[in-house]
């Protein structure tokens, strides 16, 4: 099977956009909560009625700026619940919101402002207000910039006071399903990001489509608490598609301490990266190692694995059933506390889970649906359903969207998600599609059921001086897992053999050295600890049990620092700027073949 294409469930009429969402919210149940604040120890609820009327008023406001239909207007924020006001409020005025990481560097951030044309930009506080401040003088468009932690919503609520009603219903009806609702500059690995523009369809269409396709998770009466950076396509989508499906929702703006978050606000579903999931076992294994319950959870472990993998060949036996029941509750229970106790279901996209990782967190109780989807898609293109979750892919197409693998193995899209092109560069777009199909730059596989499986990406491919092609990934993503790892870049283009550079994760280190007996240390002396070395060792020789030999890593070398989305080895979306890693330590990679010796790990 090399293509499929899904038939849409629900068809929006062509008139139709963004602000139909709430509207829809609104009118079904205008007392029922759609969004909780954090307040104090708890959570502040707003119903749909309450939201909707601070919209109309933000958007007054935008309109009393001087914000006209089709206008771009700038947010520069961490995620939190202003963010998702602001949203709605650009499109009831009929404007396009369009997000800036606030990681970006001056240079970034002046680049998307005068490409998009931004007229009006709200960042979160006054140091943000400041870097854009530095730049307008060469952003023509730039009028105003201002600051939520200084009142932005309020100075907008009272702008707009004499704004009438009848403007905003007015503007509310402009937009249709083709035409923009966003540009979201991709984080890009190399050159200038690229704003794609995506449509009011787009958004709608995909989000409807999807509440119909898992309305195990998505349906109303969910509860979601966004945590990753709005200024991302990902969790953009679920900011909508929890409006589309009735959802409540929550914002938490430090990744750092979301599980008191997850805690308080007591999600039914999570959406979150592979790392994300990968810190949440590390840390529970560490933490059982120094309560003296190692044992206790690597049996517990095992089970779950063991048991989730069952589900897939027949089912558990009696005994399997048994160690699995008295598991959760020494074990699983007190994990699945720590994200509020009521998530049964994650969704998990930006990058591979791991086949081993995905059966762990299904064993304890948490179905981690694995999805796929890229900034030109929307987000998701595919992803495994509760009923068809096949662990190790990235599931199946959700309604109105089509997948076909070119003769390269690159994957091509197609479909209600796809983008309408970047904004003013219409070489990049051409270059962009296969004619009516979208170029992903990704590798994968269909299988007979149309399961989507990745390969690797087309661009990171590595073609050692012997002809073999070798996909990063997969052994990236696996040694990545180990708790001493922050980092992994495989190298080996054009050279011998294949190679690997790691960086040490700060947060994961103290823990491992704790759970092994092992004085406190620094990153640096870490580098040169006997143990340290051994346990990546071996972290290396299991992730080379999933290739071939001639794809196996022989030799790898620990970096003198972490790389980070701060010091510019990262993206925002935290994929690794390859280009920028080898040529800052090309010395590092050079040392890996100084003999030419092909030295498997011990």
């Amino acid at each position: 099977m090399d293509e499929i294409i899904t038939p849409q469930l629900v068809e929006l009429p062509p008139t139709s956009n963004l602000n139909d969402l709430l509207t829809r919210r609104v009118a079904d149940d205008p007392d029922a909560t759609i969004v909780e604040r954090p307040a104090g120890d708890g959570w502040e609820s707003l119903s749909s009625a309450a939201f909707d009327a601070q919209v109309v008023a933000v958007a007054k406001g935008l309109v009393a700026k001087g914000v006209q239909p089709g206008d771009p207007v700038g947010i520069m924020s961490h995620t939190r619940y202003e963010w998702t006001l602001l949203d709605f409020a650009a499109w009831a005025a009929g404007a396009v919101p369009v997000p800036v990481y606030e990681t970006s560097s001056p240079e970034q951030v002046e680049w998307i402002v005068t490409d998009a044309g931004v007229t009006v930009l709200v960042a979160e506080n006054a140091e943000l207000a400041a870097v854009v401040h530095g730049i307008q003088g060469s952003a023509p468009t730039l009028r105003e910039v201002l600051s939520i932690d200084d009142g932005a919503v309020a100075e907008l609520t009272a702008a707009g006071a004499d704004v009438d009603d009848a403007e905003i219903t007015r503007r509310r009806g402009l937009a249709g399903l083709d035409d923009v609702a966003t540009i979201i500059y991709t984080s890009g690995t190399t050159g200038r990001p690229k704003g794609a523009e995506l449509t009011h369809g787009n958004f709608a269409s995909l989000a409807t489509n999807a509440v119909a396709a898992v309305p195990e998770v998505f349906a109303a009466g969910g509860r979601t608490l966004l945590f990753l950076p709005l200024a991302h396509v990902f969790a953009r989508f679920i900011e909508i598609l929890a409006i589309a499906g009735g959802s409540t929702l929550g914002h938490w703006a430090d990744v750092k301490t979301v599980t008191t978050g997850l805690g308080t606000f007591k999600p039914t579903f999570v959406l979150a990266v592979p790392r994300v999931f990968e810190k949440v076992y590390n840390s529970a294994e560490q933490k059982a190692a120094a309560g003296g319950k190692l044992k206790i959870f690597q049996w517990a472990t095992a089970t779950a694995i063991e048991w989730s993998r069952a589900q897939d060949t027949g089912g558990a036996s009696f005994w399997l059933n048994l160690q699995h029941k008295v598991a959760g509750r020494l074990v699983y229970g007190k994990l699945l506390h720590a994200l509020g106790g009521q998530a049964r279901y994650a969704v998990s996209g930006g990058g591979p889970l791991g086949e081993r990782l995905g059966h762990f967190f299904r064993g304890i109780g948490l179905t981690i649906l694995e999805g796929y989807g890229l900034t030109e898609t929307t987000a998701p293109t595919s992803v495994n359903r509760p009923a068809a979750n096949r662990i190790g892919t990235v599931g199946t197409q959700l309604p109105g969207c089509g997948v076909k693998i070119a003769d390269d193995g690159e994957i091509l899209l197609r479909g209600i998600h796809v983008f309408r092109g970047y904004h003013g560069n219409a070489e990049a777009t051409a270059e962009a599609f296969d004619g009516e199909w979208f170029r992903t730059g990704d590798l994968g596989a269909l299988d007979d059921d149309g399961f989507l499986s990745i390969t690797g990406r087309k661009k990171e491919i590595i073609v050692t001086a012997g002809g073999k092609n070798v996909a990063p990934a997969a052994l990236e993503d696996r040694i990545r897992a180990h708790a001493l790892v922050s980092q992994c870049v495989v190298v080996g283009d054009n050279r011998p053999f294949i190679g690997a550079l790691i960086s040490l994760d700060p947060e994961g280190l103290p823990g491992w050295l704790k759970m092994h007996d092992k004085p406190e240390m620094t990153v640096e002396q870490a580098r040169t600890d006997a143990d340290v070395l051994a346990a990546l060792d071996t972290a290396v020789t299991r992730a080379n049990q999933a290739v071939s030999r001639a794809e196996s890593i022989r030799k790898f070398s620990l970096l003198p620092e972490d790389l980070t989305v701060e010091n510019g080895y990262l993206t925002p979306s935290l994929k690794v700027k390859r280009s920028v890693v080898m040529a800052d330590f090309s010395a590092d990679v050079d040392a890996l073949y100084v003999d030419d010796r092909d030295q498997s790990p011990a």
